[in-house]
């Protein structure tokens, strides 16, 4: 019998692990957050994924963790440390067999570095921007999550990097959150420079709403190996004993996606899950949830941008 997967949340995000589900033949159930009326919804079903607005996630990961089901929730998990705090405590009967939605674990870019000796790395620099009014046809950065005082900003919004970061380097700690807002936005962060630091490279994480073109890198000094990674574009340079050589990383952006998905059913019926070096299970992914957290909240707000958002 196929599972019966309830997809809570009716956006763009929401709609694709729908339809990963069915292509994985589990029978989903995709159900519009405005249209969620609790625990009963949820009634004979093998697990839930949540895909709502962040503000709204603790009650369906209550609802879901109170009928014993495991979750698949997307990031970022919270932005307020006591929101943080009380899904952790409501998640925890099922915290080992639900997941959190940092797919980027399984970009075949990231999996590369994450099965490298990273020891001699010393300065690290992960990079994305893209302007935001260029993200999809018919779609208002004014009218959107992303422009909201509670919950909105690019920090929030592009944490894949912070928790890239975070999870190739654990012994970092944050140093520091520099943000540039915009009048029109209240404690909206439009561009961020988050610096860490500790038991690990000198690293720095920068995100942007910004850039004219859609940016997306990572930098790695070593004094064993240099790593220029486009992943955007898609081209992987990678030099050691003083010779560079391109690596080959064919990718497809919804792979990512499939793979979360199937590991997530995994999980579920407690098979196997995927070689995957960095499973992004629940329990296990706390600790990039709580640092996005704290960045979030450090955000030192030093200059304005301009422009028609």
């Amino acid at each position: 019998m196929a599972m019966r997967i309830a997809v809570i949340g009716a956006g763009s995000i929401g709609k694709r692990h729908h339809g990963n589900l069915e292509a994985l033949g589990a029978e989903a159930v995709l159900i519009p957050w405005r249209d969620y009326r609790g625990p009963a919804q949820l009634q004979g079903c093998d697990g839930v994924v949540v895909a709502t607005a962040t503000q709204v996630r603790l009650p369906v990961i209550a609802d879901a963790a109170g009928l014993g089901l495991p979750f698949y929730v997307e990031k970022p998990l919270a932005y307020d440390p006591a929101e943080l705090s009380a899904i952790e405590a409501v998640a925890a009967p099922v915290a080992a067999r639900s997941m959190l939605g940092y797919m980027m674990r399984y970009h075949p870019a990231f999996r590369f570095l994450a099965a490298m000796d990273l020891a001699d790395i010393y300065r690290a620099r992960f990079e994305i921007g893209h302007d935001v009014r260029q993200w999809r046809q018919n779609w208002r950065f004014a009218d959107s999550y992303a422009a909201k005082a509670e919950g909105g900003g690019v920090l929030l919004d592009l944490c894949h990097e912070l928790d890239m970061a975070a999870t190739l380097f654990p012994g970092l700690a944050l140093d520091g959150v520099k943000s540039l807002g915009h009048a029109a936005y209240p404690s909206v962060d439009f561009s961020d420079e988050i610096l860490l630091s500790g038991d690990g490279p000198l690293t720095t994480v920068t995100m942007d709403y910004l850039s004219p073109v859609f940016l997306r890198r990572l930098t790695l000094r070593g004094t064993r190996h240099t790593v220029e990674f486009d992943i955007h574009t898609g081209n992987y340079m990678i030099a050691d004993v003083g010779n560079w050589r391109q690596v080959a990383m064919p990718f497809e952006r919804n792979d990512m996606f499939l793979a979360a998905m199937r590991d997530f059913l995994a999980l579920i019926a407690g098979k196997p899950t995927s070689d995957v070096e960095h499973l992004p299970r629940f329990d296990l992914a706390l600790p990039s949830a709580r640092m996005i957290v704290e960045a979030y909240q450090a955000r030192d707000f030093v200059g304005e941008v301009v422009g028609d958002y």
